[in-house]
């Protein structure tokens, strides 16, 4: 990772942290939050209970609610504040009282709940002591992918959006350190996501690299498939999208049967996450500043063609081209369709020709990605570059290609080099 390609905290703020004051004050409160995003038909996890005077608690009877919860401060940071209760035990004697039991394995009763409530409206969780807000919420548990990785507490997948563009990922794991939070400052691990297939690539400690969970050397951080990676990330841009955040960190955890659910948003997100990922922000975010984005699924796909960590294919899988080779395009209604394309080592990018493009249904809107000037013959012209999905030799490439009028061609494809990784190509070679 090239330092001038890191992102700090001064060009954080001072070139990309274009959010509204309206946009903060909504990532400030979790409960703001919560209502913006339930308007906006982004999922959040149920909402029991707000409390905002001592009377709520007076009147509240804690038994009346799920026997799993979270009890938070609305606008607490680094999780402080935050309890956990994982069940409820009922004491048959009478003269016993009922219990909560945390995520920690510790018992709590009604008196510490409440006593805990007033804490937090008084301000002892909240930033230069203010009044706060308490709110109970439903507690997701921890999906079950997650299980030999995390302790305890439930993981959750921090997604940094910019302009509508989820630029960089990572997964984010309890530890006995941080006592079953996710939270990266009290001890949690980070794990870098690839942003094309939401697999794991690298982990994080402290700042530091590790390759294996604490303590136990058979559990390896890398290649963990994150499930419904698309929906988790549509769900971040839609999340930032709603508060009118452009620079934000989006956290979403994984409810096993409602899928993705939108925790929080940060308007000023850690940068810890490049190290997790071991790329810089950068670049990340220049690429995609002046993009015009026209929903949370263009913008996914955006990244999923800018962002891919583009990893070392196996040698074994290694397939010796031609100059000329068949490939199978993806039209835009899913059919394969077999194309001649020319294997040209000298373009960086692969391209195809604008009136094939047309038939395959490949120039609607939503598979634009964006648009680039470029001079020819004719001048200076603007063409689209826009998603491809093709096949080489049985190998899946997802690509982004440029479209230009190649109708005078023998070949109406060209595959550039970027997607050649794996293969060798000879040159004389015409099949």
């Amino acid at each position: 990772m090239k330092l001038s390609s890191i992102l700090g905290l001064n060009s954080r703020s001072a070139i990309f942290g274009n959010n509204s004051a309206r946009s903060k004050r909504i990532a400030r409160s979790k409960i703001l939050t919560k209502r913006i995003l339930r308007r906006a038909g982004v999922p959040t996890p149920k909402l029991y209970k707000v409390f905002r005077t001592d009377r709520d608690i007076s009147n509240f009877d804690w038994g009346k609610i799920s026997s799993s919860f979270a009890l938070k401060p609305s606008k607490s940071s680094y999780g402080d504040g935050i309890i956990i209760v994982r069940k409820r035990v009922d004491v048959e004697n009478k003269l016993t009282p009922s219990y909560w039991v945390t995520s920690q394995r510790k018992k709590i009763y009604k008196e510490d709940l409440d006593l805990h409530v007033l804490d937090i409206l008084e301000g002892a969780y909240s930033v230069g002591n203010v009044p706060d807000i308490a709110f109970c919420e439903e507690y997701i548990a921890r999906h079950k992918v997650f299980r030999r990785f995390a302790y305890r507490g439930t993981p959750d997948i921090r997604v940094l959006v910019f302009n509508s563009v989820p630029v960089m990922s990572m997964l984010r794991l309890p530890t006995v350190e941080s006592g079953g939070r996710a939270n990266l400052h009290k001890g949690a691990i980070g794990v870098g996501i690839d942003i094309e297939t939401g697999v794991t690539t690298y982990a994080i400690h402290h700042g530091e690299r590790i390759e294996y969970k604490p303590g136990n050397s058979k559990v390896k951080f890398s290649g963990i498939k994150i499930p419904s990676w698309s929906q988790i990330l549509e769900v971040a841009v839609s999340g930032a999208a709603a508060a009118g955040l452009d620079l934000c960190g989006v956290d979403v955890v994984l409810h096993s049967e409602r899928g993705p659910q939108v925790l929080e948003l940060n308007s000023q997100p850690g940068l810890q996450i490049q190290l997790a990922n071991m790329a810089g922000l950068r670049k990340r975010l220049e690429r995609v500043e002046d993009l015009r984005v026209l929903d949370a699924e263009h913008g996914v796909r955006i990244a999923k063609a800018l962002f891919s960590s583009h990893a070392k294919r196996k040698s074994e899988d290694t397939h010796v081209l031609g100059i000329a080779e068949k490939i199978k395009i993806r039209t835009a209604n899913g059919a394969k369709r077999v194309v001649e394309a020319k294997v040209d080592t000298g373009a960086h990018r692969s391209a195809i020709d604008k009136k094939l493009a047309r038939e395959l249904g490949l120039l609607k809107a939503r598979n634009i990605l964006w648009k680039r000037k470029v001079r020819s013959t004719f001048g200076e012209e603007e063409r689209p570059v826009i998603s491809l999905v093709f096949w080489l030799r049985g190998k899946k490439i997802v690509t982004q290609a440029g479209v230009a009028d190649r109708k005078n061609m023998k070949k109406r494809v060209i595959i550039g080099r970027r997607d050649l990784g794996g293969f060798l190509v000879e040159l004389g070679r015409k099949k």
